[in-house]
């Protein structure tokens, strides 16, 4: 049996293989192994170049500035220049205008809101999937529109007019949750587009965007807003 070996994954970004060795590493988590026996060793040395390899997804935001092929140059919501790769059986869609007569019971629907202190939900925006993309994104979770908000993909349990607007219990899997929504609220549908769609002057959201090494993001779907109407989301 081989000697015991430490092997320190540090917060700093740095893998220590004890005292005199030392291998730069993009973790941010703090993991400590003890390894007793070879064959131990032998797994880290094969899972963490796989981990190593994975890359989170982020959200995009912008404006199209100018479009070659699958590549688009987009101004972010902070006025930096970002660069958006389309995979070539990249997914393009878009949104159009509805009312909140269109957000039904049995819809299923997403909702941009902020939590309140009774511990409902007021929404910001809603869009409702079609029913081709009923189940997309199921659930309740943070949300980066603004601070503090969330989104929620879920199915409309029951809808139950109020003095200013409608009151719908959304139910996804793993619970419920109530929204307070204004009669004035924002809601769209997605629909079907293609790439000539995606002009410059247009009004882009990515949900998954890779981040690749050289600062470009890489995407397999893409939604552009069409006649005024934009991803609220």
């Amino acid at each position: 049996m081989c000697a015991a070996r430490r092997v320190v994954f540090s917060l700093a970004g740095s893998i220590h293989y004890g005292p005199d060795r030392e291998i730069n590493h993009r973790s941010g988590a703090t993991v400590q192994y003890n390894i007793i026996a070879a064959s131990a060793f032998a797994l880290i040395l094969v899972a963490t170049p796989a981990i190593a390899q994975q890359s989170p997804t982020v959200r995009v935001r912008g404006i199209i500035e100018s479009v070659n092929g699958q590549v688009l140059s987009v101004k972010g919501r902070d006025g930096a220049m970002l660069t958006v790769k389309l995979a070539d059986n990249a997914r393009v869609s878009t949104v159009v205008k509805k009312s909140l007569a269109d957000v039904k019971q049995n819809s299923f629907v997403g909702i941009t809101a902020m939590p309140q202190p009774d511990g409902t939900q007021k929404a910001v925006e809603i869009h409702i999937f079609p029913e081709a993309m009923r189940g997309t994104g199921e659930g309740h979770r943070p949300w980066d529109l603004m601070p503090n908000s969330t989104m929620t993909n879920a199915n409309v349990d029951s809808v139950v007019a109020s003095v200013d607007g409608k009151t719908l219990v959304l139910k996804y899997k793993d619970g419920e949750k109530t929204f307070s929504v204004p009669a004035n609220v924002e809601v769209v549908m997605f629909a079907p587009a293609s790439m000539s769609d995606l002009e410059p002057g247009g009004h882009i959201f990515v949900a998954r965007a890779k981040k690749l090494p050289d600062g470009t993001f890489e995407a397999s779907g893409i939604t552009v807003g069409h006649d005024g109407v934009n991803p609220p989301m």
